[in-house]
Formats: C-alpha cells, structure tokens, sequence
C-alpha cells in the first residue's frame, strides 16, 4: 500500500522520511467511540503500514487530543523498537501510543 499524497504528510525520522495520514472521516463504529481510531504511517516508497491507536476524535465529543508530528515521530520510534520492519511486506504492524495528559 502507498500513501497518495493528498492528504497525507512527511516527516523526517531519524534520517528516514516516513508518510503518515489520519482519516478525513472516522469509521462509523470509531464514530461512535466502539473502536480506537487510528493513524497510519509507512516508510516513503515501502510496503508495510504502521496503524497506530488512538486517535482523539469522535461525533459522541468525548474528550481527545490532536496528533501532533512529535507524537508521530514517538510512535515510529516505539514501533520499530517493538519489531516493525517497514522495508518488508506483511500485514500492517498495530500498536497503541498513550499519549501524555495535557
């Protein structure tokens, strides 16, 4: 799979530029607080995806958070520490990223 590039984002981590995007719209279930929304992230120009939970909105306005890069770069980081190799195919690596209270 392969970011289009409306809608979606670059960043630099550690020296690699990775491609992440969030859902215009949440699922109808993420909707609904249900399911854990999520971003996903992919090394530009690599195969495999990287979905992370959670992801602050939904339509019940239950309190969220934004997604900023930093908190980006955190889950690539953690992610790759835990065994994501994005240069090879597969199902998409999941992982949840607590973010800090504000």
């Amino acid at each position: 799979m392969s970011f289009p590039q409306k809608g979606s984002r670059t960043l630099v981590v550690d020296g690699h530029s990775y491609r992440w995007a969030i859902r215009s719209r949440p699922t109808f279930t993420q909707g609904l607080a249900q399911s854990p929304l999520r971003f996903a992230v992919e090394l530009e120009g690599s195969v495999s995806v990287l979905l992370v939970s959670p992801r602050p909105d939904n339509w019940l306005k239950l309190p969220g958070k934004s997604v900023p890069p930093a908190h980006v770069a955190q889950a690539i980081r953690q992610a790759l520490a835990a065994g994501w190799k994005p240069t090879e195919p597969g199902s998409a690596f999941e992982m949840t990223l607590n973010l800090p209270e504000t």
